[in-house]
């Protein structure tokens, strides 16, 4: 058991009494479909319809748009119990596009969209990658030309998590050639919309996550659909997310360290080697205690981080080093853990082999590790 962590405000009665909620649904309606959902390559929209209306799938979101009003903290805590269970992080992206819609669409864009978010009716993705174009999007390439009252989209984009399951996509387009202050972001419904098409691409990981090229031939959709007064601020826009979007990476990775702990602990105590159990040759003490103290510290610095973006203090830096550290960390908690299994650690039946494969993928997307370390060297 790991020691007991010290206690913040927002870890109070009411968000572990929703903890508790969240787990359980889970547990019942989702964990036994998950070897189904690996196999088809993505979770059905309609599980997350299910999600919705338990008021799981946003809850921090106003009850004037559907959601409950609940903190920040009630979305990290339901990714947590995801990422826990295995599940996809579909409910990230989903929180973070819808997010944007909240800070910079108009009264009638989030009377639109931001209720059929809030029920699932709309599962959302966010399309910035493209095939030359990741980290640094002032290349992006894709573009809105405007013809009247309509924007004509041409383009494609790459690695899109939700391509495939989601209806409704926030894209990054390029409205004038003036490098970051030509980009802007604009709202799609994909539900039979013309010159649009996807293709799931074929993961060595998270293959219950759906991930897609998108392309977009003479795609038509109103001006209206600009987030924003005006174009041009979609940089800016992206860019003032990235506390919250670093935090949607870093609480995950913890929950699959202490999962991942958990199990390597039992079956370390019950496997028996060289007469005795696992549990007891030193070698084995030693990774346990090592993956415990890693685990422990990386609880803590999220439990403040998750306190610091409450209070509105979670700075840049410290984001940027929550998701840098923690998916490292990650990484090689999981590696580690995998090896006190042997050959079974191997097998994809096993939960560790697949924690271990699902973890790679952090240090990649969300912002690859190399660039979180340039950003916080730049404020050294």
């Amino acid at each position: 058991m790991l020691p007991q962590l010290h206690q913040h405000s927002w870890m109070d009665s009411d968000i572990e009494a929703y903890r508790d909620q969240v787990r359980r649904y889970i547990a019942n309606e989702m964990t036994p479909h998950n070897d189904a959902w690996r196999e088809q390559g993505y979770v059905p929209r309609e599980i997350w319809q299910g999600f919705g209306e338990m008021g799981f799938l946003l809850p921090e979101i106003s009850e004037e748009y559907g959601g409950a009003g609940a903190p920040l903290s009630y979305q990290l805590v339901a990714l947590d119990e995801l990422a826990r269970a295995g599940m996809p992080p579909s409910t990230a992206v989903h929180s973070i596009a819808t997010h944007y819609i909240i800070d910079y669409g108009t009264e009638e864009q989030k009377q639109k969209w931001i209720p059929r978010l809030a029920s699932g009716e709309l599962f959302a993705a966010i399309a910035m990658t493209e095939p030359d174009c990741g980290s640094d999007l002032k290349t992006l390439r894709t573009r809105a030309r405007r013809d009247g009252d309509e924007y004509v989209i041409d383009g494609s984009k790459t690695f899109i998590t939700n391509g495939y399951s989601g209806n409704l996509v926030v894209i990054a387009v390029r409205t004038s050639d003036d490098g970051a202050k030509g980009i802007s972001l604009v709202v799609i419904e994909t539900e039979n919309l013309k010159g649009y098409s996807v293709n799931k691409l074929k993961k060595i990981g998270l293959h219950g996550s759906d991930t897609c090229e998108m392309f977009f031939d003479s795609v038509r959709v109103p001006v209206a659909n600009l987030l924003g007064p005006v174009e041009g601020n979609g940089f800016i826009q992206l860019m003032s997310q990235l506390c919250y979007e670093r935090m949607l990476l870093a609480v995950p990775a913890v929950a699959v360290m202490e999962r991942a702990l958990e199990l390597a602990t039992d079956y370390a105590k019950e496997r028996r080697m060289f007469g005795q159990k696992l549990f007891d040759l030193q070698n084995t003490k030693f990774k346990l205690a090592e993956c415990a103290t890693i685990t422990h510290i990386a609880r803590t610095f999220v439990n403040d981080c998750t306190q610091r973006l409450l209070d509105g203090k979670l700075d840049p830096q410290a984001a940027y080093m929550a998701k840098l550290w923690c998916s490292d960390m990650q990484c090689k908690v999981t590696d580690e853990l995998l090896q006190l299994f042997g050959g079974y650690g191997y097998m994809d039946e096993y939960p560790i082999a697949r924690m271990f494969v699902d973890s790679r993928v952090q240090k990649i997307y969300g912002g690859a590790n190399e660039v979180m370390k340039d950003l916080i060297a730049r404020q050294l």
